[in-house]
Formats: C-alpha cells, sequence, structure tokens
C-alpha cells in the first residue's frame, strides 16, 4: 500500500520541486502535531491565518453550527444569508464610516481582482499603481500587480497600464496622476521581508490620492486581523483608505477573503451592467460563522492589546551576533541572517527541533516570525530558545566544514 506521501507527490499538484513532505495529523492552540506525535510549535501560522490559533474552540462550534443549519445556497448577494449580514455588521462596527460595505470572497487574491474591477468601474481610469517587492497574489490580475521578472516568468504578458513605485519612497508618489484608477500597497509590506512603511510617507500618499481623484487601496491580507499589533495596520497611521482588502487571518482557519469600501463606492458593481462582479462561493455561510467566531474573539478576550508586547519580547530574546536585524511590527517579524543558505540551514534545523518558520518570496535571507496571537510569554521563550540554540548549531557547523 502506498504512502501519504508517495500519493501526495502521484496526486496532489506540486508547487516546487522539493516539497517538506512534512505530514501533519492535527493542531491545537499554536501547536501542529505530525504523524509520528510529535508537537511542533508554529511560528507561521499558516502564513498569518491562524490568528486566534489553530481549532479554537469558538471558531469550531460557529462551524459546526452552521453547517448543520445551512451551507451553499446561491452565489453571492442574491440571497439574504444571516452568516453574512452579520459578520459585515460586526467589521463595519470595528471600522471607519467610509469602510461600511464588504463584498465576501474566498481569499485574499480574490479580493485583489475584485477591487482592480471595482476601481477601474468607479474611477472610469485604467491605470494602477503598486510598490515594488510587493506580494497580492497568484490569479492574472494580481499578479499583474507584482513587479517580479522571476516569478511572472512564463506566465505573461500580464496587464497593460500597471507602473510601479517604491515602498517609503515620497519622490515616487509624483507618478500618481489624474490618470490611475488606484494605487495597491501593503501598509506592511509580507513578502518582501516586513517592511513597515513610514507615517510621513503613508500620509502624503493619501495626500496625493485625494489630490489625483485616486483609489488609496489597502492590501491587508497578511497585517490585518490583530497580526501588527492593532486590529487594521492603517490604524498606525491616522489614515484611511478608499478599499480595505482583507483574507488570511479573517477566518479562523477558513477560506475568506474580502474588500471593503464605502456604500457609494461599491454601488457600482451592481448596474450597467447587473453582476458586475460574482462569486460562487465567496461569503460561505461556514466560513462567513467562523469569521464573526475569530473577530469576535480577537475583540472579547483583547488578544490584540497584546500583540505588540509579545513581538517586542521575540525583539528582545533573539539577540545574536548572526541575527542581522529584526524587523517589523507586532507578530509579523523577519529576522534577517547574511545569506539564504544560513536561513535555511537555521529554518530546517529548527523543523527537525520542533518548531515551523519558513522565508519570504522576495527575502530569502530572512525568517519569518508570524505565530498564532495567541502565544503565551512562555511559548515564546521557548520558540527563541529553539531558534538561538539552532543558530549556534549551523554556525559551528559552517566551522568545522
Amino acid at each position: 500500500m502506498l504512502t501519504q506521501r508517495q500519493l501526495f507527490l502521484q496526486h496532489n499538484a506540486q508547487t516546487s520541486t522539493e516539497p517538506l513532505l512534512l505530514e501533519f495529523v492535527r493542531a491545537k492552540g499554536i501547536y501542529i502535531y505530525d504523524s509520528l506525535g510529535k508537537k511542533h510549535i508554529d511560528l507561521i501560522a499558516g502564513i498569518g491565518v491562524s490568528n486566534v490559533g489553530h481549532c479554537h474552540p469558538a471558531v469550531v462550534k460557529a462551524i459546526q453550527e452552521q453547517a448543520e443549519t445551512y451551507m451553499h445556497l446561491m452565489v453571492y448577494g442574491e440571497y439574504v444569508q444571516s452568516p453574512q449580514v452579520n459578520f459585515a455588521k460586526a467589521l463595519a462596527d470595528i471600522l471607519p464610516e467610509s469602510l461600511s460595505c464588504t463584498y465576501f470572497l474566498n481569499s485574499g487574491t480574490e479580493a485583489v481582482e475584485g477591487a482592480m474591477k471595482l476601481a477601474k468601474r468607479y474611477t472610469g481610469r485604467k491605470g494602477f499603481i503598486a510598490c515594488k517587492n510587493a506580494y497580492h497574489g497568484s490569479t492574472h490580475g494580481a499578479e499583474s500587480l507584482m513587479e517580479s521578472d522571476y516569478y511572472s516568468a512564463g506566465y505573461g504578458p500580464f496587464l497593460p497600464h500597471v507602473s510601479f513605485i517604491e515602498h517609503n519612497k515620497i519622490s515616487d508618489l509624483e507618478k500618481i496622476t489624474p490618470e490611475i484608477a488606484a494605487v495597491f500597497i501593503e501598509p506592511i509590506q509580507g513578502e518582501s521581508g516586513v517592511r513597515v512603511a513610514d507615517l510621513d510617507y503613508m500620509q502624503a500618499l493619501r495626500a496625493k490620492c485625494n489630490a489625483t481623484g485616486t483609489l488609496l487601496i489597502f492590501d491587508e491580507i497578511q497585517s490585518g486581523f490583530g497580526r501588527s499589533g492593532k486590529m487594521f495596520a492603517f490604524e498606525h497611521y491616522g489614515i484611511v483608505p478608499d478599499v480595505l482588502l482583507l483574507a488570511k487571518g479573517m477566518g479562523g482557519g477558513m477560506p475568506i477573503g474580502a474588500f471593503i469600501s464605502s456604500l457609494e463606492i461599491m454601488s457600482v458593481l451592481s448596474h450597467t451592467p447587473i453582476l458586475g462582479h460574482m462569486t460562487t462561493f465567496g461569503g460561505h455561510p461556514v466560513c462567513c460563522a467562523a469569521g464573526l467566531a475569530t473577530l469576535n474573539t480577537l475583540v472579547n478576550q483583547k488578544i490584540v492589546d497584546e500583540v505588540e508586547e509579545k513581538g517586542l519580547l521575540f525583539k528582545t530574546l533573539l539577540k545574536h551576533p548572526a541575527i542581522k536585524e529584526i524587523r517589523g511590527k507586532g507578530l509579523m517579524l523577519a529576522v534577517e541572517f547574511d545569506s539564504f543558505e544560513t536561513n535555511k540551514k537555521i529554518i530546517d534545523a529548527c523543523i527537525l527541533d520542533g518548531l515551523l518558520s519558513d522565508w519570504f518570496l522576495h527575502c530569502s535571507n530572512s525568517m519569518r516570525i508570524a505565530p498564532p496571537l495567541i502565544i503565551t510569554k512562555e511559548e515564546i521563550e521557548e520558540a527563541c530558545s529553539i531558534i538561538l540554540k539552532n543558530i549556534n548549531f549551523v554556525l559551528e557547523q559552517k566551522v568545522e566544514a
């Protein structure tokens, strides 16, 4: 009989030539357990997904109750479904008044695609601006917003009328003209190795978009739902985007995404033509129920209030000559080493030692730290001890070689 790994390689489409082939069978809190019963500290939370931890009881309960009530009924937007309505209202309650209308989808990249259509339809313009080293998703439109010959090789041509600016470079904002429909930006760039935008830059960006009538679209697919130390990263800057993109940590582990704007802007999708944007499974009742339970858990248990302190603890404990820099906000951190080779060896050694991390698409010499937000002080201390131990292990091996 073939093993699960053999079946995986034969029947599951591969995304790399050397998959990790780690075989996990269950997860709880900040831990993932493999087929041999060994537990691993999860320092990446499915790339910022499991913000309230794996299988949080409130999320599991909401999923079970909704699955027993009803699941898919109709394409999004035609039937009044209480899981969608209740989640959208809860989001509106914690967001600024201008972000009161939500379109639910299945993922972050779908949120980007929907926002691109929304911006074109609302402004009547064709052009987009995005930042260099950004990552907005892997579908065709979303990938058009990523300036990377490596990751786009073989898949072009992409959408026209897209230009790029340097993240945090105020002089580049002159490229935003009245011909630009929208600027897509991550307030905290994820895959470039957690690059936090400066306050002056973000306020200048908001002012430039106001002056040119350009929509400002914040991609908070990674930084949203408490990861930065505030519920949404835009709160660090005293400005509000015209459109907010969410996913990942939004569903407590279930697949969901959204783009959120004002009633005025979102209304353009409803006419001339009708059904200006459609999705079959977006806003799935079970996913929305999970999302509402996730949001309520973050708010009621005041989990986000402790995120900044937990991030500072990581920065305090991870002191080592081999660490060049630790960047980030809250529990969205990057630990930089001298090379990808060093970083990869440390990550691999940590995996064998019961700790899961990885690197970034555009910054391979940095280790990702983005654990479930519920991680405790004691668990952070244990995680840092494992990382430091394996930094020393890898460096000792280098010396011996």
